[in-house]
């Protein structure tokens, strides 16, 4: 008799390996064996979740069996894992890790083991299964029909109310009667009422109401767009676009009547923000415009609730999905339109596991779904820009704002030589003014904390982190001085530990500072703060933003949150102070960064009904970044950006990826980063590739929590040929298990 031939199954596992591995399937599991599911499979001494892949040919070897099959249906479609795969290649990182990465955080199942006490009384290593998400459920009860039994009190009430409406929650039910469980308890044990256990999903916008709205007329610019736009959708082909409106253009009703469009021709929406914290007021515009499932995707909500949002799109309960990064791998299908709102920001790359960005990959998905993609932006990417002007992105100008107000004027306050001051005088005699005026004032500082480091007034030592190459950062309300890279935290001396006695000084200064300053200057103003001190917690974003929206703040200050993308319609006054501190950073990116902060910044005041005044502090009033800023002059900083970045060879001229090596032992990561460099120069030379290697070199941030780090910059004219050198170098090159290897393609962030 013949031995039946084994089913042979293609498995990914969300571990950091390369390659994906092939398992046995048992008869008993074939017929549930479909592409996309989640299977139980033993992987070396434990248990792990794996995803199914599909068949695979039969290969040499003894293979394992797998042990369970964890889904009914698929949690990714062929679709998706092409997505996936693409990713996988892209950013050069195991196709396990990416799917998990995709798919509802806390959904896998591991082995576990504890200890535990045997008969005889010695310990032994018990395994078990751990993780998985639980369906939330709820008691729904209904009345019976016939039924003899007689209660009485607030039983019989409960029961005529039941069969009144027909059926209703145990939570409904509470309302109305308060504590019923017994009475409940007493109806189904008369056989009066049954229930039955029905899946309900965690709402995280439950307790809000939105009034329904109306499309609102557009002006000459943005009808021209949105024609553009309905135009590429009714022709079902991928079709990019880079919408530069200014800020108050209307951007975001060009976006709400697309997506009318879009959901007309029955296809959904996908709707992408850089922070959880520009949601809120987002999801309440779309909320006011439309009637059909709008699911929500960001890291301020709980797993459950993320999960059930999940589930609701992958159901096609929800037509429109709202979130920031994350949301990208949202399981929507027949995707019509993809928003990418203010794409320049930096926010939208990823930085630990999967270095992807969000920005990059929704046009990737767009070409995927054949969909229109929207990069939304005042100040976008000089990169972005720079694709328009030479056909690759089409491209929509909104120059002018909605509400007919001008620009806010704006005055450049040279800061050199005012030792050190914190507000120049016109700042203050402007925020007197605002005050006096009934307006709201924004100041915008990218430092939180109460002071930025601090020093021995003695023996001149600064007070550094020993996990990380930085200063430490005083936070007065804490009393302690902080590391904003690794959270270690000391209580702050009333000495100095390295000379036992001169006194800390306090220098620089963060927004907790200039907090207490304005309070000191303007008592009878109410001052609030928004930075990630005060936003922990669910809902701090939301909860700081209704403060300023009701006018109960008179003045907001805040670091680079308060910059993205709100609409403040009271806010009238803003002041930027150290405009110039982010052009300072070890980055060719550091002016591009700073003109988009500042411009950001500005565009918050003289949204509303009164024009708006902007005073932007500096140390540095000639810099092009800061004088075209100032004069509301995108073209004019492209030009002179642009010309830079041909001259040295960088984006958009140039592809980059860059290899950070770590290590506890400071030797290790250096000798690892240098053997690299040398297996890199070798294969340049024997594949003959165009690509510059260079370094090693320490890092701009040397140490971070607690491992030394050293940095390889790759730079190509050819994305082929440093992929193609990224491949090989992979492949051929070991390192120590000490030391840990970042491959970061496209990278954003060069510290």
């Amino acid at each position: 008799m013949q031995t039946p031939t084994p089913h042979i199954v293609e498995v990914a596992i969300p571990l950091p390996l390369e390659g994906s591995f092939h398992y046995v399937m048992p008869a008993h599991l074939s017929p549930l064996s479909l592409p996309g599911k989640r299977v139980l499979v033993p992987f070396g001494r434990r248990k792990v979740t794996g995803y199914l892949l599909g068949d695979a040919e039969p290969a040499a070897g003894e293979l394992r069996e797998i042990l369970d099959i964890l889904d009914e249906e698929p949690l990714f479609t062929p679709a998706e894992l092409e997505f996936y795969r693409w990713i996988a290649g892209y950013y050069l990182h195991p196709l396990g890790e990416v799917i998990k990465m995709a798919l509802p955080a806390g959904i896998n199942v591991v082995s576990r083991y504890r200890c535990e006490t045997a008969e005889d009384g010695t310990p032994v290593l018990r395994e078990f299964l751990a993780g998985g998400k639980r369906v939330r459920t709820e008691r729904i009860f209904a009345p019976v029909d016939g039924a003899e039994g007689r209660p009485r009190g607030k039983g019989l009430e409960i029961l005529e109310y039941l069969r009144e409406i027909g059926e209703c929650s145990a939570a409904e039910l509470r309302k109305r009667f308060g504590n019923c469980a017994p009475q409940l308890q007493r109806l189904v044990a008369l056989d009066c009422a049954r229930f039955t256990e029905r899946e309900v999903y965690r709402d995280p916008f439950r307790a809000q109401s939105y009034e329904h709205d109306a499309p609102l007329a557009l002006n000459q610019s943005q009808a021209a767009a949105f024609e553009r736009l309905k135009e590429a959708l009714s022709c079902g082909v991928f079709s990019p676009f880079l919408l530069h409106g200014v800020t108050g253009s209307g951007k975001t009703e060009v976006y709400l009547q697309t997506i009318s469009e879009a959901l007309r021709a029955g296809r959904s929406a996908l709707v992408l923000v850089p922070e959880i914290a520009l949601t809120p007021q987002l999801v309440g515009r779309f909320k006011r415009r439309f009637d059909c499932g709008i699911a929500v995707l960001h890291s301020g909500l709980s797993d459950g609730e993320r999960y059930d949002e999940w589930r609701r799109i992958r159901r096609g309960e929800a037509s429109i999905v709202i979130g920031a990064r994350s949301a990208l791998f949202a399981p929507l299908e027949r995707v019509g339109v993809i928003v990418v709102d203010e794409e320049h920001e930096g926010s939208y790359k990823q930085s630990e596991g999967v270095r992807y960005n969000a920005r990059d990959l929704a046009l990737v998905r767009g070409k995927f779904a054949q969909a229109v993609v929207i990069l939304g932006s005042a100040t976008p990417l000089v990169t972005s820009y720079h694709a328009a002007m030479n056909g690759r992105l089409q491209y929509l100008h909104l120059p002018e704002r909605v509400r007919e107000l001008p620009m806010p004027e704006t005055v450049m306050l040279d800061a050199r030589g005012q030792k050190g001051e914190t507000f120049l005088k016109p700042l203050v005699d402007a925020m007197w003014e605002n005050l006096d005026a009934g307006g709201q004032t924004l100041l915008f500082l990218n430092r939180r904390g109460f002071a930025t480091y601090l020093v021995c007034e003695s023996c001149g030592h600064v007070l550094r982190c020993p996990n990380c190459a930085v200063t430490l950062t005083y936070h007065r309300i804490k009393g302690r001085h902080v590391c904003h890279y690794c959270d270690y935290s000391i209580v702050a001396p009333a000495v100095c530990p390295h000379c036992k006695e001169g006194a800390i000084t306090l220098l620089g200064r963060g927004t907790e500072r200039v907090e207490e300053q304005v309070q000191q200057l303007l008592p009878e103003a109410r001052v609030s703060r928004m930075d990630r001190d005060t936003t922990k917690g669910k809902g701090g974003h939301a909860r700081v933003l209704k403060e300023l929206e009701d006018g109960s703040v008179d003045i907001l200050i805040g670091t680079q949150m308060i910059a993205k993308g709100h609409d403040f319609p009271g806010v009238t006054l803003v002041g930027v102070l150290s405009a110039d501190a982010s052009l300072n950073l070890p980055d060719f990116r550091s002016a591009e960064r700073t003109f988009q902060l500042v411009t950001q910044v500005m565009g918050r005041a003289g949204r509303g009904d009164k024009p708006g005044r902007v005073l932007v502090q500096t140390l540095a009033p000639e810099h092009y970044a800061l004088t075209y800023a100032v004069a509301h002059d995108y073209e004019g900083f492209y030009r002179e950006e642009i010309a830079f970045r041909e001259d040295v060879g960088y984006p958009p001229f140039a592809h980059l990826a860059s290899l950070t090596f770590s290590s506890v032992a400071a030797g290790q990561g250096e000798a690892s980063s240098e053997e690299a460099a040398l297996l890199l120069g070798k294969i340049k030379r024997e594949c003959r590739l165009r690509v510059e290697i260079l370094g090693p070199v320490t890092a701009p941030l040397g140490k971070v929590r607690g491992r030394f780090r050293w940095q390889i910059l790759l730079k190509g004219r050819e994305r082929a040929e440093l992929h193609r050198l990224l491949r090989h170098f992979r492949t051929g090159f070991s390192h120590p298990s000490t030391v840990r290897l970042t491959v970061d393609v496209d990278p954003v962030e060069m510290l």
